[in-house]
């Protein structure tokens, strides 16, 4: 009984394990196929690649030679793949066409050192003629001479606190008493002084003592600014320059006196009633002729282009002296005068300079003859 059962045992594990070489040989044979469909597949690519790339028309019947010669040896159960390949990676030169340029990152500026200039031969630096451009400072072109129709102004007042004209130079805080009517209809405000005295002005010589609002500013408007060492005195001028991110949001003020200044907006009082032509309320002069060219040059002013340490010739006292470039602040520099050591703030398209002045005298005889033409 015994033995019986082991030959049943026997034909059991016969049966199972032929079985199980039965499932073994048709998963390879699956494996095989899908194995084979890949490597075809990778094989037909790479014939397909190679043949745009080196244009040889055999490449691809050599391809499909190779793929029947591997598929008949995994039928035969010779170099039948295995059921995990490692994935291969093929790198494939590319044509000289095909190749993308190399992004170079270093500029030829920065790659190869500015060349060098000779030393100049000639001993005096301010015989070196600057740089003259027309710089655009203008937003628009509503921004010049007219006065903005949005920028309203109050009416003077009885006992209202007012800046007013004391000397050409010299404006000074003060109350209105008294309001006169002229017989040609103008009117005049007498004004008197915290210092002492009375003085009867006109319109164009009053200002409000309150700051003056931004939309109240237009280039060209006659303007009061407070001094800066000096809380109760102010100095007339004409607004030159907006505040803008080229001038690091300053205002740009000619006074009268030809002295240029960059002030904030709490330091600017406005005019109640300016003349027509703002020229006509600067004394005569250089400094008049320079307005007038200015607000007719606007937004294209002219400008000199120096260097820090460079020596040049500009006016002091009416008379041309040597001076030199220690601070460039936007449309000023200030120069130290090597005689006197004197150091003063000048605009840089001023008249004072004579680079500037000589271009101005060019361009003038230029305008006579085409007018004479």
């Amino acid at each position: 009984m015994a033995m019986i059962m082991t030959v049943d045992q026997l034909e059991t594990k016969t049966l199972l394990l032929q079985e199980s070489l039965k499932t073994e040989e048709n998963l390879l044979d699956y494996e095989c196929e899908e194995s084979l469909k890949t490597e075809e597949n990778l094989l037909d690519y790479e014939c397909e690649d190679e043949k745009h790339i080196f244009e040889s028309p055999n490449d691809s019947v050599c391809c499909v030679n190779e793929t029947a010669r591997k598929r008949k040896l995994c039928q035969n159960g010779l170099d039948c793949p295995r059921p995990f390949k490692k994935p291969v990676v093929v790198l494939t030169r590319l044509p000289e066409y095909k190749k993308p340029a190399r992004i170079n990152k270093c500029s030829e500026s920065d790659r190869t050192p500015p060349p060098t200039s000779p030393p100049s031969t000639s001993t005096n630096a301010a015989d070196v003629a600057p740089v003259i451009i027309s710089s655009v400072f203008g937003h628009s072109s509503k921004e010049i001479i007219t006065a903005r129709p949005e920028a309203q102004k109050d009416e003077l007042k009885l006992n209202m606190v007012v800046l007013a004209r004391r000397r050409p130079m010299r404006w000074q805080q003060g109350k209105i008493v008294e309001i006169v009517t002229r017989e040609d209809g103008r009117l005049k405000y007498k004004v008197s002084f915290e210092e002492k005295g009375k003085s009867l002005v006109s319109g164009h010589h009053v200002a409000f003592d309150t700051t003056a609002k931004v939309e109240q500013l237009y280039v060209g408007a006659r303007v009061v600014i407070q001094c800066q060492d000096n809380k109760y005195r102010f100095q007339p001028g004409v607004v030159g320059e907006l505040r803008s991110r080229k001038n690091r949001l300053r205002f740009l003020i000619f006074l009268d006196d030809h002295t240029p200044v960059y002030v904030g907006l709490p330091l600017i009082h406005l005019v109640w009633k300016p003349l027509e032509n703002i020229a006509d309320d600067i004394p005569e002069g250089p400094h008049k002729d320079f307005i007038e060219h200015y607000l007719n040059k606007w937004p294209y002013p002219q400008l000199t282009q120096y260097r820090l340490g460079q020596t040049l010739n500009a006016e002091l006292n009416r008379v041309l002296q040597k001076c030199e470039v220690q601070i460039i602040d936007c449309s000023l520099m200030q120069v130290i005068f090597q005689e006197s050591e004197h150091k003063e703030w000048i605009y840089r398209g001023s008249s004072r300079l004579a680079h500037m002045a000589k271009f101005l005298e060019m361009k003038h005889r230029e305008q006579l003859e085409c007018d004479s033409d």
